[in-house]
């Protein structure tokens, strides 16, 4: 059974009174929504606080949960919303996620304080960019979402999304490293 036939397996069972299925849900997606909120919010205290709201969100609205897509599309457009008005009632802070640092230093076979810089830089890049091009781009390469569930998300069409995506990438390579 695929993850997405399991949550949806779950939304039944906690429509159907088994509270313990959302606990499963939440425990399922708390790493990534945590990830996705922290690409907005900067502060881990405040990422926190968006992803358990975001839950809290979803649990008040699973009853009308219509299922047109995935669980996961769904939970991930309310902790985008929730992680917008966070934004708009506190200017985020230029604190970068240690785990992402790490991360890039290993993908770019480099020195930690080259990927520290490099990894600077992208979130300058990324803070550039118009929402609509940042929300795709960060769901697509920061996610692994398919465009049609990336087109879910932004309210906008695959093709959309594609394009989005493709200005996005186009403004964020110049930021990368030459291969050798």
């Amino acid at each position: 059974m695929e993850a997405g036939d399991e949550d949806m397996d779950l939304v039944r069972r906690f429509r159907a009174g088994d509270a313990r299925a959302f606990d499963v849900l939440v425990r399922r997606h708390t790493e990534s929504v945590r990830r996705l909120v922290g690409r907005y919010i900067r502060s881990e205290a405040d990422a926190k606080d968006v992803a358990q709201e975001a839950f809290t969100r979803a649990f008040q609205g699973l009853a009308t949960f219509r299922g047109e897509s995935a669980f996961r599309t769904w939970l991930y457009r309310i902790a985008v919303n929730v992680a917008l008005d966070h934004i708009r009632g506190n200017p985020p802070h230029a604190l970068e996620p240690l785990e992402d640092v790490a991360t890039f230093t290993h993908s770019l076979q480099t020195s930690r304080l080259v990927a520290a810089e490099v990894w600077r830089k992208v979130g300058e890049r990324l803070d550039a960019l118009p929402p609509q091009q940042r929300l795709v781009f960060e769901l697509r390469m920061f996610h692994d979402m398919t465009f049609d569930e990336v087109a879910t998300l932004a309210e906008c069409s695959e093709n959309s999304a594609k394009v989005n995506f493709h200005y996005a990438l186009k403004r964020m390579r110049d930021l990368l490293p030459p291969m050798k």
